[in-house]
């Protein structure tokens, strides 16, 4: 893999991470992000940028990192041993925010690069990435809005790019041991690769410039809508599923904590406060019961 590729998708992830900053602090209008610029004795740094307090956003990490090592951790070789023992580059922006409005929904996404090589044999190079939405009141048309951006993100390269990135997010964001999506879904991608550096890395871009494009109209739509200390708990409960799902089953989270990867910026996706109540049920017929009748695979584009 030549450098000169590596520092172009590194310019695109600075680039990137600075304009999502942006656009979310013009959408808080209150809070500005802080940022913490680090380095890894493994090799390599990062930049991360949080946001606390705002108007409108309770937090917001937008994280960038460029990591090296000189073995693949087993969270990133579980599915291709063949690359266990390779030295490797990563580099990547990661982010979570967790609004103040409970009818605003949570987000998360990430664009990422890898690069992995072994002396006297080719390098192995693959982009991947992923966003979701994770409501905690049920709107049809911020989904429905969601899955029009992010499948015009990927109309481009093909008919069924989108459901099949689609159906692979349905499938990872899932919580096996409730029965549940994370929520409503969006795209998930890894080894990309087999259409070349120039067309791959296009379709990184393509999903990490329509992220904003698929949130802050929603954002804007509900961060004025008025709740009460019974919406307030509602959110904190279902943080706690956000919380279950970074902590158990992802694959970032993984990566980062067994490659010796910075905790603070690794764990910035967990939410500031968060409640846990043993074995609550919604009341039938609430706004509450509604999210359940929704975490599931649904093909929004044609309910």
């Amino acid at each position: 893999m030549d450098n000169t590729n590596s520092q172009t998708v590194k310019n695109y992830l600075l680039d990137l991470q600075e304009r999502i900053c942006k656009e979310l602090e013009d959408e808080d209008g209150h809070a500005t992000f802080q940022e913490d610029n680090w380095q890894r004795q493994q090799g390599g740094g990062g930049r991360t940028r949080i946001l606390t307090n705002g108007s409108v956003f309770e937090q917001a990490g937008i994280n960038y990192s460029c990591v090296s090592g000189q073995s693949l951790p087993p969270s990133a070789t579980a599915q291709r041993p063949d690359l266990a023992g390779r030295s490797f580059q990563a580099m990547g922006v990661s982010l979570v925010i967790h609004p103040c409005n409970p009818y605003v929904p949570t987000s998360h996404a990430n664009v990422r690069f890898f690069v992995a090589e072994k002396e006297g044999e080719e390098p192995v190079w693959w982009f991947g990435g992923g966003l979701d939405l994770t409501p905690v009141y049920l709107f049809e048309e911020d989904a429905i809005h969601w899955h029009t951006i992010i499948k015009a993100a990927c109309d481009p390269f093909g008919d069924d790019v989108y459901d099949k990135y689609k159906k692979w997010c349905d499938e990872y964001f899932y919580l096996a041991h409730r029965g549940e999506t994370r929520g409503v879904g969006g795209l998930f991608f890894d080894d990309l690769n087999e259409q070349g550096f120039e067309k791959s890395f296009a379709f990184l871009k393509s999903v990490g410039d329509h992220f904003i494009q698929a949130y802050r109209p929603i954002v804007n739509r509900r961060k004025d809508n008025p709740f009460s200390q019974r919406q307030r708990d509602f959110q904190l409960y279902r943080r706690g599923r956000y919380v279950e799902f970074n902590l158990v089953y992802d694959r970032g989270t993984l990566f980062g904590l067994q490659s010796g990867g910075r905790t603070e910026s690794i764990l910035m996706s967990l939410p500031p406060l968060v409640k846990w109540r043993y074995n609550w049920q919604p009341a039938d017929g609430t706004d509450e019961a509604r999210l359940y009748d929704y975490l599931r695979p649904i093909d929004w584009l044609n309910l």
